[in-house]
């Protein structure tokens, strides 16, 4: 059995919860933040047996696509005197997971 830590785009966590749902897969969600845009994101916390985990990675491939926006957010000077102009294209979406083996599981 596998442990999935899931980091996604709060646009996406609705959609992929569903669809995880609707799988068969139990899903935990957990609200979170993340560090470059200070934008919020969803961790979701998955159990999934061991020849299930390539389904549970095409299904999060599906939903969490990267995608490109323009953000107003002044950023931090690169170098002294030196600003990266605005508005400012950036990739957002996509996954990350981390998959840990689970050595005991117990539901009570």
């Amino acid at each position: 059995m596998k442990l999935v830590i899931a980091i996604i785009q709060d646009d996406d966590a609705a959609n992929l919860v569903s669809n995880l749902t609707e799988e068969g897969f139990r899903v935990t969600k957990l609200a979170s933040t993340g560090g470059f845009l200070k934008a919020g994101n969803t961790t979701l916390l998955i159990g999934v047996e061991d020849e299930k985990l390539d389904d549970l990675i095409k299904a999060v491939e599906v939903v969490c696509r990267p995608r490109e926006i323009t953000t107003s957010v002044p950023l931090m000077p690169i170098v002294e005197d030196t600003y990266i102009p605005y508005p400012y294209n950036i990739k957002i979406g996509g996954a990350t997971l981390f998959i840990l083996d689970v050595d005991r599981y117990e539901r009570i």
